[in-house]
This record gives structure tokens, sequence and C-alpha cells, in this order.
């Protein structure tokens, strides 16, 4: 069984204050290459016209069976039930974003990290808000895509974002980067009222490394949608044909 990373469950913690109106605050993020930045709890709240491009256009394509990786407090989730109608579950490590779900009226979902997670097969697989970052590190995504691929029906999909982070490593003399690290490997710390959460790493994608990944696990990759330094990216199997 894989060990969640969440220990202290900050995100979720902040998810179920603001759903139950428990003085909620903002979530402070930071990272190994940026300074600490505000994440407002109502944005992990958001409506399908505030979602940015890469999400809505999630949405248009998700269709079938949908598995919802990380889910959180459940917005995609919630619009691909209500308004498409589909058959989603939504998957989350946080136990206390998982209650969120099922009180905002979501069907399925469950606490599980996608590692362990073995409850059927999908026509979409969602991973969105950095879906990349599930990876954790280049060493782990073989595993991971090659857990996701277990998870999809024939002529499945996989709709995942990421941000090609390359800009945040430039300064007047150039850009600098790591020696000796993938410059998307970032450590990620959270903090919530006051507690922090135990930092933990969070992958970053360029589309030329997520397609060498992708296809040495066979999968076809296609760009869908560029939004400045984010993207959302079609996995499918290498022995389907898609639209």
């Amino acid at each position: 069984m894989v060990k969640f990373f969440l220990m202290k469950d900050l995100m979720g913690k902040a998810i179920w204050d603001y759903f139950h109106n428990n003085h909620p605050e903002d979530i402070l993020t930071e990272t190994s290459v940026s300074e600490q930045d505000i994440l407002p709890v109502d944005y992990l709240f958001r409506t399908f016209a505030q979602m940015p491009p890469v999400e809505q256009k999630a949405m248009e394509l998700a269709h079938g069976k949908v598995l919802d990786v990380g889910a959180a407090a459940g917005a995609h989730s919630i619009y691909l039930q209500n308004e498409k109608k589909l058959d989603v579950t939504a998957l989350d490590v946080s136990p206390l974003s998982i209650e969120v779900c099922r009180a905002r009226g979501i069907k399925k979902a469950i606490c599980c990290h996608l590692l362990d997670f073995d409850q059927g097969t999908y026509d979409s697989i969602l991973m969105m808000m950095n879906g990349t970052g599930i990876f954790e590190n280049i060493s782990k995504a073989d595993v991971y895509l090659q857990k996701l691929k277990s998870l999809l029906n024939p002529g499945g999909q996989i709709l995942i974002d990421s941000t090609d982070i390359i800009y945040m490593y430039g300064n007047e003399d150039g850009v600098i980067m790591p020696k000796y690290q993938y410059y998307g490997e970032i450590q990620y710390y959270v903090t919530y009222k006051g507690e922090k959460e135990d930092p933990f790493t969070m992958l970053y994608m360029d589309i030329d490394t997520l397609k060498k990944s992708a296809l040495k696990n066979g999968f076809q990759v296609k760009k869908i949608l560029k939004d400045d330094y984010a993207f959302l990216a079609r996995l499918t199997l290498n022995d389907e044909i898609t639209a």
C-alpha cells in the first residue's frame, strides 16, 4: 500500500472548513522555485465558467465512465455528473476532501492513492490542476503511467494538464537550469491556519517530456490546447485510433 503524502490533510481541512462555513482561510502555497502565494479556498469550488480554458476543454472532451484523479472539492466531478450526466468517480488521497465530495452530492467518491486504486476501468481519466504533479518525479512517471494504462477501457483517454515552468528559471543572464534533476521537479509546501503540511514533490512536465514518457509506456499524445505556459494533453493507447 502506498503511504499518503498528505499526512496532515491541510488542503482537506481548508475544503472542509469552507464547505461547512467553519471560519475558512486562504491556503498559502510555496515551492522550491517560487515565493509564497495565496490559493483562495473558494477556487477549489469553482464552476465551469470559472475554470481556465484547459479545464473547460477537458470537461468538453470527457465522455463515458470517468475517473477524476485528485478530485479535491469535486468541481470537475460535479460538473460532469450533474451537467453532462456522466458516470463519475471522484478519487483523492484526502479523507476530508472526499467527505465534502460526498456531501456535495457526488455519487461515487473514494479516498485512495491512485497506485492502490483498483475499482474498475474507465473511458476517460481526468487529471486536472497540474495533473502531472501526481507523478511526483520523473523516476516515478513510468509507474504511474502503467497504472493509468491498467485503468483505461479500450478506446479510452487520459486528459491531463501541466505547466512548463521553464520561465521560472530565467533571469537577466538567461535561463539557468538545475544541474542534477529535471527542472519540473519541485518541492511543494502548503500552510493553512498557521499549520504547515509536510513538504512533498510535484512534477510539472513540459509537453516534450510528457510525450517521451508516454510513448515509452505505450501511449500516443496529442496536445489539445495551450494557454500561456499551461497545456492540456490527451493520451490514448498506441494501438488505437482516436479523432
